[in-house]
């Protein structure tokens, strides 16, 4: 058995967009399935994401604690923004995401890994990165607003995150994915065995 998920598009025979927001929209078809029948599938057009687990000297992540209206409560998370511009480098979004949230850089990039964030109703793809040798941005701050404006900030020891993610206190994707992954692959062949920062993302696939 190959442990791997494979491309694959069943026959769309009908598609309409019912609604289409600022950077998602909803999409609705019409799904040959196997037996021949056809069956309506509704799910968000989402244009995928970029995260940011940044790992400082004293092995301490970076988070940032954000108001999450849909969930109505404020969440740990690491750094993470969307793929604005069609096409668009992942790595570079990255940068921009920890220097527009944190205010800080990195000098060594890695992949740590990329998920669908619910496949049974949106196409939303992530990758996520390490960030290792990080310093102070130069420059002035990026100006923030709306939720961003009551963000607050923190560097949170890894193992103290792992155990927040096993006690069902923390509940951020990107932060739970991040954090596990980050964790599995120090107990496995090292972070020097991540993929490089340019590796390939079929799912969103960019200009290097």
């Amino acid at each position: 058995m190959e442990l791997q998920d494979t491309p694959q598009e069943w026959r769309v025979t009908a598609t309409e967009t019912p609604f289409q927001g600022k950077k998602t929209g909803v999409r609705t078809d019409d799904v040959v399935m196997p037996d021949g029948t056809v069956a309506r599938r509704d799910y968000q057009v989402h244009p995928g994401s970029v995260a940011v687990v940044a790992l400082d000297a004293e092995d301490r992540v970076l988070l940032v604690k954000q108001y999450r209206h849909p969930v109505r409560q404020k969440l740990w998370e690491v750094p993470a923004g969307l793929l604005d511009v069609p096409g668009e480098n992942p790595l570079h979004a990255a940068r921009r995401e920890l220097y527009e949230e944190a205010h800080v850089k990195a000098e060594d990039w890695r992949v740590l890994t990329d998920f669908y964030t619910s496949p049974g109703g949106s196409d939303e793809a992530v990758r996520i990165f390490l960030a290792r040798d990080l310093a102070e941005a130069e420059g002035e701050r990026f100006e923030v607003a709306e939720e961003e404006a009551d963000m607050e900030t923190a560097r949170v020891p890894l193992a103290d995150l792992v155990r927040g993610v096993l006690a069902g206190d923390l509940h951020n994707s990107c932060l739970v994915n991040g954090v596990l992954a980050l964790a599995a692959a120090r107990a496995g062949d090292g972070l020097d065995a991540l993929r490089p920062a340019e590796a390939p993302w079929p799912a969103r696939p960019f200009e290097a």
